[in-house]
């Protein structure tokens, strides 16, 4: 069967444009890493992050005319790892997964749109964020999605309806595989998939043993560039905002972060040809394809050679969108995302996860 391939409303209203790709000295360096996947997202007002588990948000309606939606922090333990989240919402259960170099913040335009019809969960995957970051975690791609199903089981979800985005499209394609049970819908975002062909003479140069070696150091002492990369991921860069871009950025000057993602890449081939091989065991799972025609990181043109991987896959191209289409335009993203989900729902009986303790 074909896949079913959807357009949408351009996200912006005028041309976007291209900045030139930078691959000299230090710059090119962190460019190396900034084509393979890359950071995410502040907001003053909406979210702000906290070490406790106070109240994050400010209110929001929903259908049900109940009055107030609630953005919380949390943390659990899981598998020996202190693990951040954030938590909204009532209903079937929906877990948002961030990038390589990402982590919750990544969600909070989407999160209380989506916690409208569902209760959310977006972690801080281990290594990335705020959650720990232990020089031993296993940086292969089924490493990644064993500790996705670790929190799952320790937040009592027990099955969800997934998001994924770029490297957490693929953590997400590998946890369906191994337990579809827990996997009622699966929607992925500019999935990382070995059909790219952005970015592999870069990942190619990564591997050079002196190259990884200097790479976390050299990446944190490049932080006045950071901001110049984390534009590239949007359709248009110049309409990426100054504290969306400081958010992204907050997190990379922790300890093990640019290291645990240095790691990640040095096994990206091996993992990619691991996703190919678990593609065809999720086809009994309800999967939508959502992309930016605008994508710099993972390339647009392997949208259609993913859909057909996937029995049955929807596919969505968001015109004028970047790597992070729920970045660029959070409406139109919740929207097609919520119709999916009320599709699926109609078909299967969702249940709410159960409280976190």
């Amino acid at each position: 069967m074909e896949p079913r391939i959807l357009y949408f409303v351009s996200v912006y209203s005028h041309e976007s444009y291209d900045l030139p790709v930078v691959t000299d000295g230090l710059v090119g360096i962190w460019g190396l890493f900034s084509r393979v996947d890359l950071l995410k997202p502040t907001l003053s007002g909406l979210i702000r992050s906290t070490q406790s588990t106070e109240v994050m948000s400010t209110p929001h309606a929903n259908p049900s005319g109940q009055a107030v939606l609630e953005v919380s922090e949390n943390w659990l333990q899981v598998d020996g790892l202190q693990m951040r989240f954030w938590r909204a919402g009532l209903g079937p259960p929906v877990v948002l997964v961030h990038g390589l170099l990402g982590y919750a913040f990544s969600w909070r335009r989407v999160i209380p749109i989506l916690a409208r019809e569902s209760e959310v969960f977006a972690p801080d995957m281990p290594g990335a964020g705020f959650s720990e970051c232990r020089s031993g975690l296993d940086f292969r791609l089924a490493g990644a999605a064993r500790r996705l199903r670790a929190f799952l089981d320790a937040a009592g979800v027990g099955s969800c309806d997934l998001v994924g985005s770029s490297y957490g499209g693929s953590t997400a394609v590998m946890l369906a595989g191994m337990a579809p049970s827990r996997v009622r819908s699966l929607v992925l975002v500019s999935p990382a998939n070995p059909w790219s062909r952005i970015g592999k003479k870069r990942l190619a140069m990564l591997k050079n043993p002196l190259i990884a070696a200097v790479f976390p150091m050299l990446a944190r002492a490049a932080r006045p560039l950071h901001r110049y990369f984390i534009r590239r991921m949007w359709g248009d860069p110049r309409l990426a905002p100054q504290e969306t871009l400081d958010g992204y950025i907050r997190p990379l000057v922790r300890p093990g972060v640019f290291e645990h993602a240095g790691k990640i890449v040095q096994s990206w081939h091996a993992d990619m040809k691991e996703l190919e091989s678990t593609l065809p065991k999720i086809a009994g799972i309800p999967t939508f394809l959502v992309w930016g025609s605008k994508d710099r990181v993972v390339d647009p043109e392997s949208t259609e050679i993913m859909a057909k991987r996937v029995a049955g896959a929807r596919v969505a191209v968001m015109r004028g969108a970047g790597h992070l289409p729920y970045e660029e335009n959070p409406q139109e993203f919740s929207r097609i995302v919520s119709a999916f989900f009320r599709d699926v729902r109609s078909t299967d009986t969702a249940r709410p996860a159960r409280s976190v303790t």
